[in-house]
């Protein structure tokens, strides 16, 4: 049997382009039978990379499954910095690969694992501001036509 590769060039390269950091790639499966597999990447930047931070990065980017269930991939990055302020050693981002724009948040906090919390929060708010604009565009006209037949009808 043929060795086939498990990831794409440009993955392997970028993995191999890390030297000074770790990547772990990984492929998470979605409930539904109809969406995609949903690509994970996480690199870290002087932060060891343990289970413990993988199973709850996991876990927080499967919540968000649940409110936008047609993400593509999901990039995560952890770095600790000992030369910023007390308070914001750990920093983390994490891009959401989403039709349309992507959507990006960053926080950096003293705790990693509270920082991980926060970026979460803040892109569960961008994929709730999403939904909501996408269903007011959806309704609102058809609410401004039924508004304007009606008035015709009194009037």
């Amino acid at each position: 049997m043929a060795n086939v590769p498990l990831f794409s060039r440009k993955q392997r390269t970028f993995a191999q382009a890390c030297s000074r950091h770790q990547a772990a790639w990984y492929s998470t499966g979605f409930r539904s039978s109809l969406a995609p597999d949903m690509k994970f990447v996480l690199t870290t930047h002087n932060v060891e990379y343990t289970k413990a931070i993988e199973d709850h990065i996991l876990g927080r980017i499967e919540k968000l499954e649940n409110y936008d269930r047609w993400a593509i991939d999901a990039r995560v990055n952890l770095e600790y910095d000992n030369t910023r302020e007390p308070n914001r050693h750990y920093k983390c981002s994490m891009r959401l690969g989403v039709r349309g724009p992507d959507l990006f948040a960053e926080d950096a906090e003293n705790d990693l694992y509270a920082a991980i919390d926060l970026v979460t929060k803040k892109i569960q708010q961008q994929i709730r501001k999403r939904h909501s604009k996408q269903i007011a565009k959806r309704t609102s006209e058809p609410a401004r036509i039924k508004r304007k037949a009606q008035e015709e009808d009194r009037g």
